[in-house]
């Protein structure tokens, strides 16, 4: 069922913010995805979304978008995700994540608007787990920037969440691969580092070959072994 005034999904434009709002729209909401375009594409935007380009750091601006739009619904996707990266720009990391979250929660508060949040976080947030599958209440000590980014984010978010009553829900995840089922949209970054992307350059003779780093995991042949979640119902789990 559709809900009054459109959901804004912020970084939409990008790998699970597409997929997202593509189903979003297929159920029957009205849509705003609001990008900066800094890795994301102008393709992966549905021809029913309504489409602001700006950056989330602009909070006037995001303000007058949530107040004249009568915005239902916040998904909040836009950020840097490289783990490795993080750990060469930091404070880009803490900027873009953390920083950048706090201005959409400070524009949702000048706008007047308590739309129920949902914020796409990771599993990194978790560091190297004690267990395997990981239990949502397992201690959280991350090990990079990305992650203490998202967990400063999720902290933030819950301290608001507790003064103000605004609806939330934090999602961890991490290793999403595939694309949707008509192939119209998927991981298209060119200098992508998932593990499926680069097997599927290799296998079409795009890239030389596939790296596999460590032999000495606790597995029948040493390499190691990893857990996807498809794409499609990651945009299922949002919704």
């Amino acid at each position: 069922m559709a809900t009054k005034g459109p959901i804004l999904v912020t970084g939409g434009a990008g790998y699970i913010g597409s997929h997202t709002h593509h189903a979003l729209i297929e159920q029957g909401h009205d849509v705003i995805v609001y990008d900066n375009f800094a890795t994301g594409f102008r393709s992966a935007i549905h021809a029913k979304a309504r489409l602001v380009e700006g950056d989330i750091h602009d909070e006037s601006r995001l303000t007058r978008l949530i107040q004249d739009s009568g915005v239902s619904g916040v998904i909040h996707f836009a950020a840097s995700l490289l783990v490795g990266e993080s750990t060469e720009k930091p404070l880009d990391y803490y900027w873009n994540n953390t920083a950048g979250l706090m201005c959409v929660l400070r524009a949702m508060r000048a706008a007047g608007s308590r739309a129920p949040f949902v914020f796409s976080s990771t599993a990194a947030t978790y560091g190297e787990p004690e267990s395997s599958p990981i239990p949502e209440t397992a201690p959280q000590k991350p090990i990079n920037p990305y992650g203490w980014s998202k967990l400063f984010s999720e902290r933030i978010l819950l301290e608001h969440s507790a003064r103000t009553g605004l609806p939330l829900v934090i999602l961890r995840y991490f290793n999403v691969a595939g694309a949707r089922m008509d192939g119209t949209l998927g991981q298209m970054t060119s200098n992508a580092t998932h593990l499926v992307h680069v097997a599927c350059q290799v296998a079409l003779g795009t890239r030389p070959e596939l790296g596999v780093f460590g032999t000495d995991f606790k597995t029948a042949d040493g390499s190691g072994v990893r857990d996807y979640i498809h794409v499609e119902d990651l945009a299922q789990a949002h919704l």
